[in-house]
């Protein structure tokens, strides 16, 4: 048993992966979120790993595949998939593919299925697509068959905050309605996954994981200050089944997240659905909610 999954954890890139934009971009999401130095100190693999052992947690390693649209090469789908075999007990791993590449990114996915990986996370902001435009729908297909879960960012992002046009990015590829929503009805068994909750368009995020059972929101991505208090409402009572916990690290660290979490009255076997049970279920690892 561990204390909590985190569903979102943006895996460390070695430096060999990064490029100069990619460390200008960390620097301004940084501003963006408020982080604390102190807090956000910088970890390799096998740190973040003696990290989350100290915190009691399980992270769900991330990592987004942009190239077509940045030009930067994707961390390599066998890197990601090494770190979890070295830290099985601390680690699980998404995969990426990029949406734009077609007949490749669909064969793809079963190099990360065979890797052992457990999902795909999509950034439409960054990878600029629609999901539910059908040039994309047999990689949703490919994904509902191999029973792999897409987790993908909704509402405002860190990500080009504070650059000059936002960095290109453009939020309307981000609206749970009706991108996410489309996908989630025409893919029935698709496990989906919306990253953060969805703001400025939470009450869309809400609708959904009301409406579609294969849909899920995690709270990443802001301080549980900022959460506007219908989402509370809804992880605390009648969404309390189809809500995740996950922090965002390194921009928004457990630590950060879980202190101002705190601040609202959870009723304790609400609260471990929302921090464990929900997502053991979801990623079919319900042996860490049992003796």
């Amino acid at each position: 048993m561990v204390r909590a999954i985190d569903i979102h954890v943006h895996i460390p890139t070695p430096p060999e992966y990064q490029s100069q934009r990619q460390r200008e971009s960390s620097g301004a999401m940084s501003r963006y979120f408020g982080a604390r130095a102190a807090e956000q100190r910088p970890m390799d693999s096998d740190q973040l790993a003696d990290h989350y052992a100290e915190l009691d947690m399980v992270a769900v390693l991330l990592t987004v595949d942009a190239e077509t649209v940045s030009g930067n090469p994707p961390l390599p789908m066998r890197h990601i998939a090494d770190v979890v075999k070295k830290h099985p007990d601390r680690f699980i791993g998404f995969g990426a593919v990029d949406p734009h590449k077609g007949k490749m990114a669909v064969q793809q996915l079963n190099e990360i299925h065979g890797l052992g990986l457990k999902g795909l996370k999509f950034h439409a902001g960054s990878q600029r697509f629609f999901a539910n435009d059908p040039k994309y729908y047999p990689l949703w297909e490919r994904c509902q068959e191999l029973g792999l879960v897409c987790l993908f960012h909704s509402g405002t992002t860190g990500v080009g905050a504070g650059t000059p046009g936002g960095g290109g990015i453009k939020l309307e590829y981000m609206k749970p309605v009706p991108y996410i929503d489309d996908v989630a009805a025409d893919f029935p068994d698709l496990k989906i996954i919306m990253a953060h909750p969805s703001f400025p368009w939470d009450k869309e995020g809400l609708a959904i994981i009301r409406h579609k059972p294969n849909v899920y929101m995690d709270l990443s991505g802001w301080s549980p200050l900022y959460f506007d208090p219908l989402v509370v409402q809804y992880a605390k009572t009648i969404a309390q089944d189809k809500i995740l916990y996950g922090s965002d690290w390194p921009v928004v660290t457990p630590e950060r997240w879980l202190r101002d979490w705190a601040t609202y009255e959870v009723d304790p076997a609400v609260n471990r659905k929302i921090m464990r049970d929900n997502a053991a279920t979801l990623l079919g690892r319900k042996d860490l909610i049992t003796e």
